[in-house]
């Protein structure tokens, strides 16, 4: 398997790096053909993968990823070489703002094009994919293109015009439970722990909270009951929480993003 990526900024490298761990792609296998920043250059000498200066090294691939700014996306697509679009190798957009209408335009309606949002946790194999597909898209293609990315975490096929929520709880939520993670870390230091211990407590208390939830299938009110016991500490601080206003807080931040 080969995967050619149309740049290695952020969300590229994390993709990349997800990839090299999850230990069925080689550093190798990885073309990236990169920009004017040198970020890839800069990128490779880390990573190992193979740097490609002609658009042509292309048609090695057997996935094509573009990972650059959304005014980046047609562009590429329009100069890809006819040695790459013969091929009809599945290209696969992680670009925001740049729909598979706009995509197919340029490639054609039968050129097989799938539009992805993923997150960040893509980087340590734990990621989320929001992922929609062309209409004229073949079996064979997909599942390719599913049996690549889903090396990267969970893969979640959904209409394209809902991407944006997903790429905003998903993409956008990595943040939001760092701040978190920070805020609770403060909240131990003020009481106490030094600041290393309780960043790891609060890391590993959100990684075993999502596990449970996601294992167990219960409402997450069902496990925020199971916790709170009748006039215990936490339901004092789910109180306080609310009287803040945490849950208006979370859905501000979610609605901050879609504006």
């Amino acid at each position: 398997m080969k995967i050619g990526f149309f740049g290695a900024g952020h969300m590229g490298s994390a993709m990349i790096q997800g990839f090299i761990n999850s230990g069925e792609v080689k550093p190798t296998d990885i073309l990236v053909k990169g920009g004017r920043s040198q970020t890839a250059a800069n990128r490779q000498s880390e990573m190992g993968f193979r740097l490609i200066d002609q658009l042509e090294e292309m048609a090695d691939a057997d996935l094509l990823v573009v990972a650059v700014n959304p005014g980046a996306v047609l562009p590429i697509l329009e100069a890809l070489p006819a040695n790459v679009t013969n091929k009809k190798i599945p290209l696969v957009s992680v670009a925001a703002g740049v729909n598979l209408p706009e995509m197919a335009e340029v490639l054609g309606e039968d050129y097989p094009l799938a539009h992805c949002i993923p997150n960040t946790p893509v980087q340590v194999n734990e990621g989320l994919l929001g992922i929609s597909y062309s209409e004229q898209l073949r079996s064979a293609d997909k599942d390719a293109i599913d049996q690549t990315l889903q090396l990267l975490g969970s893969l979640v096929e959904i209409d394209e015009h809902l991407l944006g929520i997903v790429g905003s709880v998903a993409g956008c939520g990595p943040a939001f439970v760092d701040l978190f993670i920070e805020a609770l870390s403060d909240a131990g230091v003020l009481y106490g722990l030094n600041r290393e211990l309780s960043y790891q407590i609060a890391e590993q208390m959100t990684k075993g909270a999502a596990e449970l939830a996601l294992q167990s299938k219960k409402h997450p009110g069902e496990l925020k009951d199971g916790v709170a016991t009748p006039g215990g500490t936490t339901i004092k601080g789910v109180v306080a929480l609310e009287k803040h206003g945490f849950r208006n807080a979370v859905i501000e931040g979610i609605k901050g993003t879609m504006e």
